[in-house]
């Protein structure tokens, strides 16, 4: 009975807040105007309620499942004419760390759920001949991977984890080891359809509505949310060469992996196809997870490497290829870029395995954390992007000091060219030709060690930011997190006032994403509670 009058009273609350009518007659109850569902059952809400980062938790007054584009229309332009006035927050796979996909705490909101079983939405298109795919922005990317290599095509820049949406990751950058070279997702997409914080479809290029294209790319869905993106695609290949070096010495680390981005203009056959890096304080560390790689038969020490200290830095990189490929000529072209390194001799691992493999790398070792219940912990994740002239004070004030010998996660370090990313994107990054991402991926655990703690690991994040102010290490934060306007005015710098300008454009009422904490909304009952 309760549960019944608990129901009973959600469904009076999202009568009055969104101003729709209901049709009592149908069971599941239907919503008349939307073709989808708009719900407030239980298990929908707290399921929208909380994300990966298990950090916030907000629960939401409904949850809508679109079947088009016309449903996220219609809820966003009654949000945007309502009286009363609500928030609405788009949700693809979950995976933002901090509640930036969740609605205003203590307001009334909806989420949108762009991914998951109960829609019908568009599948993907696939246009063989101009090489690119329309997608659904809820769609996952090891989804479009699979649509794409139907036709022998695949997208060319990639995150490291294939199940995130599409709107999810190009609202934000999207970057992996493939970046250097084709920049980041946000910048391998020819067109989007997007709704607007006004309740407007609209589509959207370089060439029509050109600055609400470039305001939703890296966005944090401030100004819209997408419905459709075309993708640029190119030859898939078959298979991966992927190789990892180890060095002691974060100067020759540094050095070659910076050289190797510099390859990215030149032929195929004379570079990488993906670089990145990683970090190792914790001599566990090397045969974690993410170092699955190794052989679990035969670990390795970083003692036994004449390492000459407790910090070593892994260069991660592949070379793809074709079925077809002759494997002495791969051979020949690793070798050749491998001779101009300065790893640890005799520290070279190599695996040979096929394309989609690699890229789905990180889900094989989700399945693992899974079942050891490791998964579904709080993620105080850190994600920086630090400018080339000051890494190396970071890596003596962070990996040497700061972090100790303890990670509880890996910590990703790889450098990017400046070039390759749009200026007019909402993304903000340093203001130098090449900046590295810093990603502290680590899992807070309740094991009994102190170090591996939720509130251990957000005060080394706090060192962390507080040791790049107090040394006037212009960082800026990717996948960011803020909770006041100045901190967020901090963080955009001269790009802010353009910020707000498109912000009052596109969402005037301030509805849109309200998890980011960037702009209040416009109505009173919501403003109250932040």
């Amino acid at each position: 009975m309760a549960t019944k009058l608990l129901l009973l009273f959600a469904i009076c609350r999202l009568i009055v807040i969104v101003g729709l009518t209901l049709d009592p007659t149908t069971d599941p109850i239907v919503i008349v105007g939307i073709d989808g569902q708009l719900t407030v059952d239980r298990h929908d809400i707290v399921s929208a309620s909380t994300d990966f980062g298990k950090m916030t938790r907000t629960e939401p007054t409904a949850v809508l499942h679109p079947a088009s584009s016309n449903d996220v229309v219609k809820l966003i332009r009654l949000a945007h004419e309502s009286a009363h006035g609500f928030t609405v927050s788009a949700r693809g796979h979950g995976h933002s760390i901090n509640g930036q996909s969740q609605t205003t705490a203590g307001g009334n909101g909806v989420v949108i759920k762009m991914t998951g079983s109960r829609r019908n939405t568009p599948v993907p298109e696939v246009d063989e001949k101009l090489m690119y795919v329309d997608v659904w922005g809820g769609e996952l990317w090891i989804d479009v991977l699979k649509s794409t290599l139907k036709y022998g095509l695949a997208p060319k820049s990639w995150t490291d984890y294939l199940y995130l949406s599409v709107g999810g990751t190009l609202s934000n950058a999207g970057i992996s080891g493939q970046a250097f070279n084709h920049g980041p997702q946000i910048n391998n997409v020819h067109e989007m359809d997007v709704v607007t914080g006004k309740g407007e479809l609209l589509t959207c290029s370089m060439d029509k509505n050109p600055e609400l294209f470039h305001a939703v790319l890296g966005g944090l869905g401030q100004f819209g949310i997408i419905t459709r993106a075309r993708i640029a695609l190119e030859h898939s290949p078959q298979r991966v060469r992927w190789i990892r070096v180890l060095y002691s010495n974060f100067s020759a680390f540094t050095h070659d992996q910076e050289y190797l981005i510099s390859l990215h203009n030149q032929p195929q056959s004379q570079k990488f196809d993906y670089v990145e890096g990683s970090v190792i304080v914790d001599e566990g560390l090397i045969n974690n997870w993410r170092s699955s790689f190794f052989s679990p038969k035969n670990p390795v020490k970083i003692s036994s490497l004449g390492a000459g200290g407790n910090v070593l830095y892994c260069l991660e990189i592949t070379k793809n290829y074709y079925a077809g490929s002759n494997p002495k000529s791969i051979d020949q072209e690793v070798e050749a870029l491998l001779k101009k390194l300065k790893y640890i001799p005799a520290s070279v691992f190599t695996s040979d395995l096929p394309y989609v493999d690699f890229l789905d790398r990180v889900h094989k070792a989700e399945k693992k954390l899974r079942s050891k219940g490791l998964w579904e912990v709080p993620h105080p994740w850190l994600n920086l992007f630090v400018p080339k002239s000051r890494i190396g004070d970071f890596d003596k004030g962070v990996f040497k000091g700061i972090l100790g010998n303890k990670t509880s996660g890996p910590i990703l370090i790889y450098p990017m060219n400046k070039n390759k990313w749009d200026e007019k994107s909402s993304v903000v990054t340093p203001d130098e030709d090449i900046f590295y991402l810093v990603a502290l991926l680590r899992s807070a655990l309740d094991n009994g060690e102190e170090t591996l703690t939720l509130k251990h690991l957000l005060e080394e994040n706090r060192k962390i930011l507080r040791f790049c102010k107090e040394s006037k290490i212009k960082v800026k934060q990717y996948l960011p997190h803020y909770t006041t306007q100045k901190e967020w005015m901090e963080h955009y710098g001269e790009k802010w006032n353009q910020i707000h300008r498109r912000k009052m454009e596109f969402d005037p009422r301030h509805i849109l994403a309200t998890g980011q904490r960037i702009f209040e909304p416009s109505f009173s009952s919501v403003r109250r509670s932040w």
